[in-house]
């Protein structure tokens, strides 16, 4: 369709500010956006919608229009509701750049000219996309009478024949076509992820075709339009862990132009979905965030159970104030340093949290996460049982990650880095600094073991051993050396193993008769080892403090 077939279009509230020459122009797509630079969403031939949210200052007209000129855009259409009339300094922007330039009624919503733009695109290209388009609306309020993006792979499968499935960045199904019969198990899910992370990390440009058990998918990355979302000139790892994508169980390869475009029109679609599923996260991320600063005042605890109580309904509707509460906490640390990673900390946990088995946006909706820096805190209710119920429900570091490791590690890739600590249940406001704090002493014990996704949980704080990691490599090394150095140096000399009678003597518990055993020793050889090991280092091993130095020593060493 032509520019001016949209002017000429009374519902759609265009009036056109500038570019009459250019009314000829074909219109490809449709793309709605607030950022800076949206350049890496554009492929030419698009209207682009815009609120001017990006515009702080009449200097930043220029440089967001000449960007849009650049990709070849076929106009620009700006709202009228945020600022009122459309500054001058757009219009000479879009003027220099030979830029159509168009004003929205603010009595026109973006979705009526989205709706209409797609819709008569689409049908000159391929007429079977029209039923996908006439349900936009029902996409965009996603209710159970509107259906979500499963009415849009709905429509795929029935009139393509396409089996087409929405996933996390985790690899949990969002959505999916309910004619294509049985969900799409777990582990194809997972690989399905990783290797569209993989491919995002190494700059190649979707859709990626792969295959995984015998059958190929092309895989469309789903990326954020809405107002709010990150620059498109920022780093790719700012969005990589949080964009969702479309999996269709084809060979997109062997597709002709006018079909990738359809499918680019459907993730277009989808992405309103994933913008209203961010919006609606905003309370809760409010609610965690003032829950938060409360704790790491040092707030009263009364004045911390008003706020929970606040927040309890909304996480648990219908059950009233939780009783119990688990804090987790969440690290994303990048080479370099130069990229926060307390956002995407926040959006991993919040799909971490949701149980692997469900499906959909909405379970992430009892997720309250907030973040500060490269670290995010989750506040997660848990409901109260009865001891018919069976034991009390928590969260298991270790089985957070079990379905989301492989993809997670994909896209941290070498240079990024998840620890994630698990506090254990607190039953009222004044055991929420203690689980804080111990949900990240869990992270930092997380931190210490190797492998790029790693999590550990309060079951794990009891053993002084994973204090260890924690001591300063210096201190460790002259705690070492005063105490190994001597036997090493004396077993060189005199090949005595003395370290591995240490070491089986401590093993041992001290106990001189299974220590002999273990080594095939004669005891009084034994006896012998032992008390040249106490000469070399001025140490006792019949004291506990002893054993203990040097328990911890060779487990440093």
């Amino acid at each position: 369709m032509r520019l001016r077939a949209l002017l000429e279009t009374d519902v759609l509230g265009l009036r056109l500010l500038g570019g009459e020459d250019e009314l000829d122009r074909t219109v490809r797509g449709v793309m709605t956006t607030d950022l800076r630079d949206p350049s890496r969403y554009l492929s030419g031939g698009e209207l682009v919608l815009t609120g001017l949210a990006w515009r702080q200052s009449a200097e930043d007209s220029e440089p967001f229009v000449r960007i849009l000129a650049a990709k070849g855009v076929a106009a620009l259409a700006a709202g009228e509701a945020e600022l009122g009339d459309i500054p001058d300094d757009l219009m000479q922007a879009c003027a220099r750049h030979r830029l159509p330039l168009f004003a929205v009624n603010e009595r026109v919503a973006f979705a009526t000219i989205t709706e209409y733009v797609v819709r008569q695109v689409s049908g000159e290209r391929a007429g079977d996309l029209a039923a996908v388009v006439d349900r936009h609306r029902r996409l965009m309020t996603s209710g159970p009478a509107g259906g979500g993006p499963d009415v849009v792979l709905d429509l795929l499968g029935t009139d393509l024949d396409l089996r087409a499935w929405v996933l996390s960045p985790a690899g949990r199904p969002i959505a999916g076509s309910r004619s294509v019969g049985e969900p799409l198990p777990t582990e194809v899910c997972t690989a399905l992820a990783a290797e569209h992370l993989a491919a995002i990390r190494t700059g190649r440009r979707g859709p990626h075709r792969v295959n995984v058990q015998g059958s190929t998918y092309s895989l469309f990355p789903i990326h954020s339009s809405g107002r709010g979302a990150a620059s498109a000139s920022r780093d790719v790892r700012e969005t990589v862990l949080s964009d969702w994508l479309l999996a269709v169980e084809a060979d997109a390869g062997d597709w002709p132009e006018e079909r990738l475009d359809l499918l680019q029109g459907v993730t277009q679609l989808i992405s309103v979905e994933r913008d209203r599923r961010d919006a609606a996260r905003t309370v809760r991320r409010r609610l965690a965030q003032e829950v938060l600063e409360l704790v790491q005042t040092g707030a009263a605890p009364a004045e911390i159970a008003a706020r929970l109580r606040v927040a309890a309904p909304v996480l648990l509707p219908g059950l009233g104030a939780a009783p119990h509460w688990q804090v987790v906490v969440a690290r994303v640390e990048w080479e370099g340093g130069e990229i926060e990673g307390g956002p995407v900390a926040q959006s991993l946990l919040e799909e971490i949290l949701v149980d692997p088995t469900a499906s959909g946006p909405e379970p992430s909706d009892r997720i309250a996460v907030a973040h500060t820096g490269d670290e995010a805190i989750a506040l997660v209710p848990l409901p109260a049982v009865t001891p018919e119920d069976g034991p009390e429900p928590s969260l298991i570091a270790d089985a957070l990650l079990a379905t989301v490791r492989e993809p997670l590690a994909a896209g941290l890739s070498d240079d990024g880095r998840l620890t994630l600590g698990v506090s254990a249940s607190v039953h009222s406001a004044d055991g929420l600094r203690g689980a804080l704090e111990e949900a990240r002493h869990a992270r930092r014990v997380a931190a210490a073991r190797p492998g790029r996704v790693c999590a550990a949980g309060h079951q794990e704080l009891a053993s002084h051993v994973l204090l260890l990691p924690f001591v300063p490599d210096d201190v460790r090394r002259a705690f070492t050396a005063r105490l190994l150095d001597p036997l090493r140096d004396y077993d060189r000399r005199h090949r005595a193993e003395l370290i591995p009678t240490l070491e089986a003597f401590l093993d041992c518990d001290g106990s001189w008769t299974r220590c002999a055993s273990r080594l095939h020793l004669h005891v009084n050889t034994l006896r012998y080892r032992v008390g040249r090991i106490e000469q070399l280092t001025g140490r006792d091993l019949s004291r506990l403090e002893d054993k203990l130095d040097f328990f911890l020593a060779l487990r440093m060493s």
